[in-house]
């Protein structure tokens, strides 16, 4: 038998083309396409009026011919490669029968072998299941006519395919391939359910052979009220733990709300803390005094030195007249900060001016003296009456820092007490003058005059809380160069 392409172009070739009448099935499973075959070789038979005017009946005409004895459902040839599983062809099946005149062509592709009748496989019995039962149809010479038989025939097959369809619960048709599947499928199910059910007899004699206690009324009874029992058992401590659980969800909740307030507690003693830190910061900040480490009062030696500026000189140590300048011009600038913050309750009546390295001094009529060198040393009476005169401003502040402790009740103990008694030009019992002095009594009064001067200052600190005038910071940064 030719391919179904070829079979199709044959029949185009004799009739005009394929008559879409025809019927074309398909497997259900695979889907592959069902093609007649010997549709051209039937076709030569009909008359040539017939084949003009009925050509698609022609064509369909083959299902009821009296040579399709055994006819051919065909897969296309596109179709015809089996697919992943798919068991090859049977022999048997390979070979259908062919009248001896009539055209061979090979056969590529499953197919599926209808009867004489088509629909004779399909016959059932009302007794086994109480299906219809479908008569062959009769085969004669009238069934060669076009219009007579082809409708008749695709019905016939279309019922058939209905039937088993409804029969067998499985979609018609289907080609070999399939239907071996189909087979070994249902075979494979048959086992299983042939195992279920030796398993359940198997289950069915272990309970036969098993003894059975029937409880009587009294038993039941009791085995009733000793499930009623544990039941209440079991409900008593459900609502146990309900209560158990009602009472740590309270007690969480109140945990919560604990926790919340003692972190509050916590910042707010972290910012006491901070606040106690700062308050004792602060009061450590009052009680420093920036004129402390402004104007560091100390000595090298025998000579007594201002900020590392050392106030006089020693025949064996020369001091240059700019570092002893400096150093009378950070006294002035100590000593008239510290009057200038209690004016006017300090009468100021010697004004000491405090200009760097060039300081002077104002006496109570208004005279001014120049308290720096260089001098002569034998004849120096204005820069000795500038250090006079700053000696007695200096008497008068520690004269009046006295009467502020009686003042305040300060004990006499406790009152400011000048180290070197100062009267006049001298300190202790040197006299500050320069004229006429040696060198080493003028030094000696110069320290001791320091040295009054640090007791002033510790007192000042005691007493005040000094926070300095820009200017008079300015003037101390510029006197230290």
């Amino acid at each position: 038998m030719k391919a179904p392409a070829a079979a199709a172009a044959a029949v185009g070739n004799r009739a005009g083309g394929v008559d879409p009448s025809i019927p074309r099935f398909k497997c259900q499973e695979c889907h592959r396409a069902l093609v007649v075959v010997g549709v051209d070789s039937f076709a030569d038979k009909l008359p040539a009026q017939a084949t003009s005017a009925h050509a698609s009946s022609v064509h369909g005409s083959i299902m009821g011919a009296s040579r399709m004895d055994n006819s051919y459902v065909v897969l296309s040839k596109q179709n015809k490669s089996h697919g992943h599983g798919i068991p090859p062809r049977p022999p048997s099946a390979a070979a259908p029968h062919i009248e001896p005149n009539q055209p061979t062509r090979a056969m590529e592709g499953s197919y599926i072998v209808l009867p004489p009748a088509a629909a004779s496989i399909y016959k059932t019995s009302t007794s086994e299941g109480g299906g219809a039962r479908l008569p062959p149809p009769s085969i004669n010479s009238s069934s060669l006519l076009p219009g007579n038989s082809f409708h008749s025939n695709v019905t016939v097959l279309k019922r058939a395919f209905e039937i088993a369809t409804s029969q067998t619960q499985v979609e018609q048709p289907m080609c070999l391939d399939c239907m071996r599947l189909l087979s070994d499928k249902m075979d494979k199910e048959i086992e299983d359910v042939n195992a279920d059910i030796k398993a359940y007899e198997v289950c069915l004699q272990h309970l036969e052979q098993e003894s059975h206690t029937v409880l009587s009324d009294a038993g039941f009874q009791k085995e009733k009220l000793k499930i009623e029992e544990e039941e209440k058992k079991l409900n008593a401590a459900i609502e146990e733990a309900e209560k158990q659980y009602s009472e740590i969800s309270s007690e969480m909740k109140d945990l919560e709300i604990k926790s919340k307030e003692f972190e509050e507690l916590e910042e707010r003693d972290a910012i006491l803390a901070k606040i106690e830190v700062s308050q004792v910061h602060l009061e450590l900040l009052k009680r420093t005094n920036v004129l402390n480490d402004a104007f560091y009062i100390s000595h090298d030696g025998v000579i007594g030195t201002i900020n590392n500026f050392r106030l006089g000189c020693l025949p064996n140590v020369q001091v240059e007249w700019d570092e002893i300048n400096a150093a009378w011009g950070q006294a002035a600038l100590l000593l008239h900060t510290m009057a200038q913050y209690f004016t006017p309750k300090f009468e100021y009546r010697i004004k000491i001016h405090p200009m760097g390295s060039y300081p002077r001094v104002t006496d109570i009529h208004k005279n001014t003296y120049e308290l720096f060198g260089p001098v002569n040393l034998f004849w120096s009476t204005r820069f000795d009456k500038a250090m006079t005169w700053f000696l007695t401003c200096l008497q008068d502040f520690a004269e009046f820092a006295i009467s502020l402790d009686k003042e305040n009740n300060v004990p006499p103990e406790k009152s400011l007490k000048l180290p070197y008694k100062i009267d006049g030009d001298k300190v202790g019992s040197h006299t500050i003058f320069l004229s006429f002095n040696k060198v080493e009594n003028w030094t000696k009064a110069l320290k001791y005059t320091l040295c009054n001067l640090k007791w002033v200052l510790y007192w000042f600190i005691g007493n005040t809380s000094f926070a300095p005038p820009s200017g008079s910071l300015c003037a101390a940064q510029s006197s230290k160069r």
